[in-house]
């Protein structure tokens, strides 16, 4: 049998992609491969459909670094609705309760915040892409089933308060991985006193990649009138998606052995863990771990560039 031929052009590196309200992660990464006609696409972990926001979408051998971006920690700004609830914990929801807000002061609504720093569990919502035998939680929610969820452990890493305004507060929240921004907003509401669910939510950081570089979907399509080099332009490196991880670089000798699988000695190397390999200055190559005897072993490499 013949094998299918890859459609499109090879063209690698991470857009970091603007995500508007009202698309889902998947049609937004189905538009971005469309419009760079790249033969190979991937998202970085989803976005709600309500959220906006950075979305890494990684084209071509960049893919090989999308698992570590959808490990790494993330960052929100989030508005939360005080005294109403809703069956979603979002404003797409329908109201399940209403209560009256407290009054409040700056002061009573940092000290709250601050009891939900560090580790802790987390129940996911049934409105989530969690599967449970093999079907996603929101579709049993959208027939009205709920089932039991296994709390997981997630980490609140800063949490901060931007805006405080009668029945709404906005908030700066730095996470790991995993954490349900609207399940956090419901723990506050119930922590006030008064229930709260997510009026708008916006990422605002995932690992190292800054706002900055995002960009929207109006822009991508004036690009691409332009044509594809215009786009190309827009790309971040693979090689920058981890910037707090360690640099390595490589002689041309060690990076042809690197590239044959081997491990190899890099003198004076004090890092250990994970690192990013590079030949010489400029040529990424991938991710690899630094062993106990010194030597830098390859785990993820990517295809030279042709």
């Amino acid at each position: 049998m013949a094998r299918r031929r890859n459609r499109g052009r090879n063209v690698d590196g991470i857009l970091l992609l603007d995500k508007p309200i009202g698309l889902t992660s998947n049609r937004a990464l189905q538009q971005v491969k469309r419009l760079f006609n790249a033969n190979k696409a991937g998202h970085t972990g989803s976005l709600d459909p309500l959220a906006t926001g950075m979305l890494p979408i990684c084209l071509g051998e960049a893919t090989k670094v999308s698992g570590f971006l959808l490990e790494a920690d993330k960052r929100y700004r989030a508005v939360c609705r005080l005294g109403v609830r809703t069956d979603s914990a979002d404003a797409d929801g329908e109201v399940i309760e209403t209560r009256p807000v407290p009054q409040l002061t700056r002061e009573r609504v940092i000290e709250v915040l601050e009891g939900f720093l560090g580790a802790q569990m987390q129940t996911p919502p049934m409105h989530s892409a969690i599967k449970q035998q093999g079907v996603p939680l929101y579709k049993l929610a959208h027939q009205g089933i709920e089932v039991a969820r296994k709390a997981r452990e997630v980490t609140i890493h800063g949490i901060e308060l931007l805006r405080l305004d009668g029945d709404e507060l906005t908030i700066d929240v730095r996470c790991s991985k995993g954490t349900y921004i609207r399940t956090l907003a419901e723990d506050i509401g119930e922590a006030l006193g008064c229930g709260a669910h997510i009026s708008a939510l916006r990422r605002t950081g995932v690992g190292g990649l800054e706002m900055a570089s995002v960009v929207d979907f109006e822009t991508l399509e004036a690009l691409a009138a332009q044509g594809a080099e215009a786009l190309d332009a827009l790309l971040v490196p693979a090689g920058d998606a981890l910037p707090e991880w360690p640099a390595v670089r490589l002689s041309e000798d060690a990076s042809f052995y690197l590239r044959q699988g081997q491990p190899v000695f890099v003198p004076q190397l004090k890092d250990r863990g994970w690192v990013r390999l590079y030949r010489g200055d400029e040529e990424f190559l991938g991710l690899g771990t630094v062993l106990d005897d010194g030597r830098v072993a390859p785990k993820r490499l990517l295809l030279p560039s042709s």
